[in-house]
């Protein structure tokens, strides 16, 4: 396995399922523009049974995205899945040119996805065809976030894009100087992201000006989560920051004994992130104790999704943990056949996940 694959871990991860403000459904990494990757679906606390598996042929690294009647994922192979969320069947699919390791954003019936072939796509998920396509200078995996009409995605030719949504013309381009893995998170009138020159950036929404912009010193591949006074992001220095919104200086940092590829998902007062050093831990929101640890039996890419007052999150051991919110106990442990480094998404009572050898699992 490639390096860049351990590192792509990091930005194509979580998405939930939210209600659009507009006429269907929308679904995104990480739940919500803001990347909170917690909650108010149900998920499953006790683990009943397999409701069904779909293999795709080759690898997987992008994460599932569920809407009300098929499930979206991914894959090596250069294409965009839609499989029925009842049956594991697959109902069609799309064809780029490049790997699929960006997780889709679904907003009324378009799928918003990048490819490693350097494009954004907007496919209509009725005739599963192109509604448009935008080029960049390099390959996309940051996973995008739509809000307002307006796409907000990275591409590895260093640059932030913000797209129209319905006809994919570009408003603003922001120069990071530094390729972006990590899936931009939208709170405000600003948009945060990492680079991997290690630098996050808050950037304007409206003029594509950067705001302010915290150094931490090693590559960023964890995508950022905002709670709106603090956003916390993981690094390649095996360090958590909590950095102030507003003025960009850290409020606070926890040091793991792994790199941080994975994002942080917010629970109330609560942070949980996965660590390489094999951990999942808890660390209070405002000053950054160490509420709790749970040990897996290999590094944790996967970033966590909080739903029912249970954590989700997958393993390279090939486990996905459900564990308790409060105290990080095992609720239970679901085996599948190869390394999970994507991550969940919850609807209506199912976890839905994918291993990286393309098996894409429905459990309740």
């Amino acid at each position: 396995m490639s390096n860049r694959h351990l590192l792509i871990a990091g930005a194509a991860i979580l998405p939930l399922l939210l209600t659009s403000c507009g006429s269907g459904t929308t679904a995104m990494f990480r739940g919500d523009p803001a990347r909170s990757a917690s909650i108010s679906d149900s998920g499953p606390t006790t683990l009943d049974t397999l409701k069904w598996k779909f293999s795709a042929p080759d690898k997987v690294y992008s994460s599932p995205v569920a809407g009300e009647k098929e499930i979206y994922l991914g894959a090596n192979d250069g294409y965009l899945y839609a499989v029925n969320a009842d049956t594991g069947i697959l109902n069609w699919k799309f064809q780029t040119d490049g790997n699929v390791e960006s997780t889709p954003a679904l907003v009324d019936g378009i799928l918003y996805v990048g490819s490693w072939d350097n494009s954004l796509y907007a496919i209509d998920t009725e005739n599963h065809g192109t509604k448009w396509k935008f080029p960049t200078k390099g390959p996309v995996s940051s996973s995008p976030v739509v809000v307002d009409d307006v796409v907000y995605f990275g591409s590895e030719d260093g640059h932030v894009y913000a797209v129209e949504a319905e006809t994919g013309y570009e408003k603003w381009r922001f120069d990071a100087k530094g390729g972006v893995y990590s899936s931009p998170a939208l709170y405000g009138d600003h948009v945060f992201f990492g680079t991997m020159t290690g630098y996050l950036f808050a950037v304007d929404i409206n003029s594509g000006q950067e705001f302010w912009r915290f150094n931490a010193q090693q590559k960023i591949h964890s995508s950022p989560a905002v709670d709106g006074d603090k956003v916390y992001v993981g690094t390649d220095a095996k360090v958590v920051h909590a950095i102030n919104i507003k003025t960009g200086q850290e409020i606070w940092q926890k040091k793991t004994a792994g790199q941080v590829l994975s994002s942080p998902a917010i629970d109330d007062d609560r942070i949980i992130v996965g660590s390489k050093d094999g951990y999942v831990y808890s660390f209070d929101a405002g000053n950054g104790s160490r509420q709790w640890e749970f040990r897996t039996e290999g590094p944790v890419f996967s970033a966590p999704v909080v739903a029912s007052g249970t954590v989700y999150v997958g393993s390279t051991d090939t486990h996905m943990y459900a564990l308790t919110t409060n105290r990080g106990n095992l609720r239970w442990k679901y085996r599948s056949d190869n390394k999970i480094y994507s991550s969940p998404t919850v609807k209506d009572g199912v976890v839905y996940f994918s291993s990286v050898n393309g098996s894409l699992y429905a459990i309740r």
